[in-house]
């Protein structure tokens, strides 16, 4: 699994031009998902995410993280992170999970947010969406499941 995470003021994702997902501050995850993956990998990265360090404190410093600061968290699946660029000009996507698994660990790791008693939104699943976001920093970082 890997999960780019920006900080954001604000974030949005629409499907046919009606909002299925908006937050304020807080996090927005583009999640792709591997044919390795299981709820194990969920569990721990979506641990990794909501304890990562990425929010300012009193002094400015990246010492805060989503739970600390009661942020927000949209989660929206994106399969084209699984994307093997080594060679050539054109992607593979050999490690890529199967449409229903990639679904099925997707959903798990929305489950496992949700009980978190976080703000957490969604896209939509397979679906062309468009997503908007004013990152906050910027700040992105990328995690992987080691």
């Amino acid at each position: 699994m890997k999960i780019l995470i920006q900080r954001v003021k604000q974030a949005e994702v629409k499907v046919n031009d009606q909002t299925v997902g908006a937050i304020s501050q807080g996090i927005l995850a583009l999640v792709g998902v591997e044919r390795e993956d299981t709820i194990q990998t969920t569990e721990k990265l979506l641990s990794k995410m909501l304890r990562y360090r990425i929010f300012p404190d009193d002094e400015d410093r990246m010492n805060r993280s989503l739970l600390d600061i009661k942020g927000e968290l949209l989660l929206v699946s994106q399969f084209t992170l699984v994307a093997d660029t080594r060679k050539g000009t054109r992607p593979g996507f050999s490690k890529g999970a199967s449409p229903e698994h990639g679904e099925h660990i997707f959903n798990e790791l929305v489950k496992q947010a949700q009980q978190t008693g976080l703000h957490v939104q969604t896209g939509r699943f397979g679906a062309d969406m468009q997503v908007s976001l004013i990152n906050d920093g910027p700040v992105t970082f990328w995690l992987e499941a080691s």
